[in-house]
């Protein structure tokens, strides 16, 4: 049997798409997860119903002409409806938004991610795009799916600041917030697959990728991670997904390895 060559970006986005279940409501972000919502859609969830933050339901779009951002046009093509980004978020709020699919630049122990600057906030090392509207998803969709690379200046013990909440300071605090559903599902890297324990909600383990090696996860990991006994392992990216997927992307403007 032959080998399937893929880079890392391209391991994410494919172990990305896989999360999503066909015939659920997806409300994707830029860049990595656009990509991998049309690439569930093309492949095991056809029946995936994608919303962007520019009030589009239902596009599908086209091979090789992906927007460079979720209120472009190009993000229109064949959707069902256009609407206003204040009713796209009020679906949220009624509970219709099976998934939430985020990135970030910094991510903690609890899930918290942080988009908006790195260092002191009067004097910041890097100031970052903002929020959009990933509070809003993060807050009311009903599971939070965030693709990430493994590094350990994005793995922090904690956020320097808080632009989308996960579960805030763990245990229940993000209930007492007034946060009553949603949460961070899975996080998706390079290296593995990652959860949150349900009574302290700090991060865990739930698989790694092939050919990854447990000390590789802590050495780029800046807080201690839950490492259950038994650990399994994902399935590596088939030659069809990684086909599909560099059909979608086939000048790499999403699916580029960050530096190691």
């Amino acid at each position: 049997m032959t080998k399937t060559a893929y880079n890392t970006a391209e391991l994410v986005t494919v172990m990305s798409a896989r999360a999503l279940d066909d015939g659920k409501i997806v409300f994707g972000g830029a860049g990595m997860p656009l990509i991998s919502c049309i690439l569930a859609q093309k492949t095991h969830a056809p029946g995936l119903t994608i919303l962007f933050e520019g009030g589009l339901i239902g596009p599908h779009i086209e091979a090789g002409k992906f927007p460079p951002s979720t209120t472009e046009q190009r993000c229109a093509r064949r959707a069902n409806m256009l609407l206003s980004i204040t009713d796209i978020l009020l679906l949220q709020q009624r509970g219709y938004v099976d998934y939430g699919f985020l990135g970030g630049a910094q991510i903690d122990q609890y899930g918290n991610l942080n988009s908006s600057f790195i260092g002191d906030p009067d004097k910041p090392k890097v100031r970052l795009p903002g929020t959009g509207g990933a509070n809003d998803i993060a807050s009311l969709a009903s599971k939070i799916l965030v693709a990430m690379h493994h590094e350990k200046k994005r793995f922090v013990e904690k956020v320097d600041f808080i632009t989308t909440p996960g579960y805030l300071q763990g245990g229940d605090s993000r209930e007492k917030a007034g946060l009553t559903v949603g949460g961070v599902y899975q996080v998706i890297t390079h290296l593995g697959i990652f959860g949150f324990d349900k009574e302290t909600r700090r991060m865990c383990i739930q698989a790694l990728h092939p050919g990854v090696d447990i000390e590789e996860v802590k050495e780029r990991t800046g807080f201690e991670l839950i490492i259950p006994d038994d650990l399994p392992r994902t399935e590596p990216p088939s030659q069809e997904e990684i086909r599909i997927l560099r059909e979608l992307d086939p000048d790499k403007r999403y699916t580029t390895p960050k530096e190691e």
